[in-house]
């Protein structure tokens, strides 16, 4: 599956694309574009929209590999758009290796929307924009 329009809109509702390289949180790494992180971000980077755009096609290409490998249960498009939403913020390995996932993969579509919520911490502090996005990426994902 690719991820929909929806998923998009609700991934780039809580990654405001910033052009100069930022720290989300001071414990975080350094981020740009629509949330881009990795080894070619650092304290000094600036890009254009052109490559902040970029930069996001080449991440959902990423997520979308990622949730259609570690994903086996049958999801819908509005399931598929909150689960990219999901891996796009925690990363993959998280993302594969979660209870959210394998209760998904077991058909628990209910206990996996449950799963959503605990992904509201960094470190062990809650961050009230994570609670946010959980509740956004639940409500989607419980679309039918």
């Amino acid at each position: 599956m690719n991820i929909g329009q929806a998923g998009i809109d609700l991934i780039k509702s809580f990654e405001t694309c910033r052009l100069k390289a930022y720290l989300p949180t001071p414990e975080d790494v350094w981020t740009c574009g629509w949330g881009h992180t990795g080894p070619d971000v650092e304290e000094t980077t600036l890009w254009t929209q052109e490559h902040a755009d970029a930069a996001f096609l080449a991440d959902i290409a990423w997520v979308e590999r990622c949730v259609n490998k570690a994903v086996t249960a049958q999801v819908n498009q509005s399931e598929f758009d909150a689960l990219c939403s999901l891996c796009f913020n925690i990363g993959c390995p998280k993302f594969s290796g979660s209870t959210l996932v394998k209760l998904l993969n077991q058909t628990d579509y209910d206990g996996a929307s449950a799963q959503f919520a605990r992904w509201n911490r960094q470190g062990n502090k809650e961050l009230a924009g994570l609670t946010r996005r959980r509740t956004a990426e639940t409500a989607l994902f419980n679309t039918a």
